[in-house]
């Protein structure tokens, strides 16, 4: 995974009231949890807004008036109208113990079918795994490039090293369908160059 820098301080006072001040000054309300004491401390909004805001998920290390922590967000409020942050929890990493995170799905190559006139579909853009935070990938990416129309890719036919995932094996994580106009017939070459791509791609039901 990527990583990330932050600092915050620690707050003198934990309610309403002072999560409010805490705000008015342009800060977050935060809480560290998961090794031991929770900590409860600030970070600037206009700091945590560009990770929060980033389609990447990131290990972030808080320097919490100088103590350092590695942590990953767990849980975020978000403020109905404006979107901006209002509270975060965090959650603190530990190199023995297994972490669940949401990894964004990426594709790569180029699909016969969508070149054919098929649609790509991604139902889920974020994927939940398990794994040691040293093990967990920037992103779950996958080869689009032997998909054509009618076919998709399931989460029982991803492979990622040391990590489990923790959606349904049958759950499709990519899948090509038909759209108006769309010609599902490939030439000759492609179909033999696509021969014995069952296992890695299935119909899509």
């Amino acid at each position: 995974m990527k990583k990330a820098q932050l600092s915050g301080s620690l707050r003198a006072n934990v309610g309403k009231k002072d999560a409010k001040a805490v705000r008015n000054a342009g800060n977050v309300p935060c809480v560290l949890y998961g090794g031991g004491e929770q900590v409860h401390f600030s970070v600037r909004s206009v700091d945590l807004e560009k990770v929060i805001f980033s389609p990447d998920v990131y290990q972030i290390e808080i320097d919490i008036d100088g103590n350092k922590k590695m942590a990953i967000i767990q849980e975020k409020q978000m403020h109905p109208v404006t979107d901006k942050p209002r509270h975060v929890d965090f959650l603190e990493l530990a190199d023995d113990r297994p972490v669940k995170v949401k990894l964004p799905v990426r594709t790569t190559g180029a699909s016969i079918g969508v070149m054919n006139g098929g649609k790509l579909r991604i139902p889920n853009r974020m994927l939940r795994v398990l794994g040691l935070p040293a093990d967990l990938p920037e992103s779950i990416t996958v080869d689009i490039s032997k998909l054509r129309i009618g076919q998709s890719v399931r989460i029982k036919g991803l492979e990622v090293p040391n990590v489990t995932f923790m959606e349904p094996a049958d759950a499709v994580v990519v899948g090509v369908k038909m759209a108006r106009g769309a010609a599902n017939v490939d030439d000759s070459e492609e179909e033999e160059g696509a021969e014995g791509e069952g296992e890695a791609a299935s119909s899509e039901e």
